[in-house]
C-alpha cells in the first residue's frame, strides 16, 4: 500500500492533506542529492510543469526546460530559475520540426540524459483542428510530439542507464484515457469523421500510458524505466478551451480536485521515488500504482485505468505506427 493512501482516502478539495510535489522531494530525501544528473521537462510555462520544474530544482540536477513561449516560461520561473544549471528550449509540439531542433539543441550540451518528464499537454479543442505536419492537434501535440523528442532523446536515456542508476521516462497521461481507446490507423486523425475533443483527448491520453508501457517493455532490461501518471483534476489553463459550464453538475467532484502543487505530486513521485527506480510499465494515480476502473465511475476523475489501457498488441501497434507517423524508420 502506498504511503499516502490514508491521505488520499478522504480528499477534501485544493490544498488539504494530500502531498505536494515538494513533500515527495523531502520525503524521498533527493534535496541536493541529483547533482551531476540531467532531467529534461516539457511544457515548463504553466500549471503543473512549473510546479514539477520547482520540486525537481531542488534535487540539484541540471535541467533542460522546453516551452513554446520561452519569454512565457522565464516569467513563470522567476524565482525557481538559475542560469548556471537550467536553461529553457523553445518546443513548439504542434511543429515537428521545432520538436526536431530542441531535441538537437539539448543533445549538444549534454550525451547523457537521467529523467524525462513528458508533462506538456492540450485538452478540449472544440473543433477538429490539425498541426503543422496534419495530425489531428490533440493526438500530434499530446503523443506523437512527446514519441519523437522520446526517441531522439533515447540514446541520451541509454547512455545515462545503468543497474546502480536507471534512467526513467515518465509521461502525464489522465483519467480522459477511460473515454476512449486508440481508433484504427486509418483514423488517427478522425479523418473518416466523428471528431468529438473528449474523444480525441482520451485517444492522445491512451497514447502516452501505451508508449509507457512499450518504453518498458523494450527497455526496461537496459535498465531505462517509464511510467505513466494521472495527476488527477487541477484547474489549470489545460482547461482554457473547455464551455464555461462544463463542470455544471459537478460539483460532487471538488473535494476530489487538487492544487496545482499537489497535481504535480504524482509525476515527481515517478520521477524520484524509489519504488520506480527498477520497475516501470504501470499507470499511476494519487501517488500510488491505479487500480481497475470501477464501473459507475465518473470517467473523468476517475483514479482507475480502463481495460484497454494494458492491451499490450495495440500499444505495439501504435508504437510502430508512430514511428512512421514522425518520419522515424521502422525498428
Amino acid at each position: 500500500m502506498s504511503r499516502y493512501a490514508e491521505a488520499h482516502a478522504k480528499p477534501n478539495g485544493p490544498g488539504d492533506a494530500r502531498p505536494t510535489a515538494l513533500q515527495i522531494i523531502k520525503d524521498e530525501g533527493v534535496e541536493g542529492k541529483l547533482k551531476g544528473e540531467v532531467i529534461v521537462i516539457t511544457g515548463t510555462s504553466s500549471g503543473i510543469g512549473i510546479e514539477t520544474t520547482r520540486a525537481l530544482a531542488t534535487t540539484g540536477a541540471t535541467l533542460f526546460l522546453t516551452a513554446r513561449d520561452v519569454a512565457k516560461a522565464q516569467s513563470a520561473l522567476a524565482g525557481i530559475f538559475e542560469p548556471s544549471r537550467m536553461e529553457i528550449i523553445e518546443m513548439d509540439q504542434a511543429d515537428l520540426s521545432s520538436v526536431r531542433a530542441a531535441a538537437a539543441a539539448i543533445l549538444a550540451k549534454t550525451s547523457k540524459i537521467h529523467l524525462l518528464v513528458n508533462n506538456a499537454g492540450i485538452m478540449a479543442i472544440p473543433d477538429l483542428r490539425l498541426t503543422t505536419d496534419g495530425h489531428e492537434l490533440q493526438f500530434g501535440t499530446n503523443h506523437l510530439s512527446h514519441f519523437l523528442f522520446y526517441k531522439l532523446l533515447e540514446p541520451a536515456l541509454l547512455a545515462a542507464a545503468s543497474p546502480d542508476l536507471p534512467s526513467r521516462v515518465v509521461s502525464l497521461a489522465s483519467s480522459a484515457h477511460n473515454v476512449h481507446g486508440i481508433n484504427n490507423p486509418d483514423n488517427y486523425n478522425f479523418q473518416k469523421g466523428g471528431y468529438d475533443p473528449s474523444l480525441a483527448y482520451g485517444q492522445s491520453k491512451t497514447a502516452n500510458i501505451y508508449m509507457a508501457n512499450e518504453i518498458e517493455r523494450r527497455y526496461g532490461s537496459r535498465h531505462l524505466h517509464s511510467t505513466s501518471v494521472h495527476p488527477g483534476l487541477v484547474q489549470t489553463g489545460l482547461t482554457q478551451h473547455m464551455p464555461p459550464d462544463a463542470f455544471k453538475g459537478m460539483e460532487f467532484l471538488y473535494p476530489t480536485m487538487k492544487s496545482v502543487e499537489q497535481g504535480a505530486a504524482t509525476s515527481v513521485w515517478a520521477a524520484v521515488g524509489k519504488a520506480w527506480e527498477h520497475e516501470g510499465g504501470k499507470y499511476l494515480a494519487n501517488c500510488a500504482v491505479a487500480e481497475p476502473y470501477a464501473e459507475g465511475d465518473d470517467k473523468f476523475s476517475a483514479p482507475g485505468y480502463a481495460p484497454h489501457a494494458y492491451e499490450v498488441e495495440k500499444a505495439k501497434r501504435l508504437w510502430g505506427d508512430s514511428l512512421k507517423l514522425v518520419g522515424l524508420p521502422e525498428e
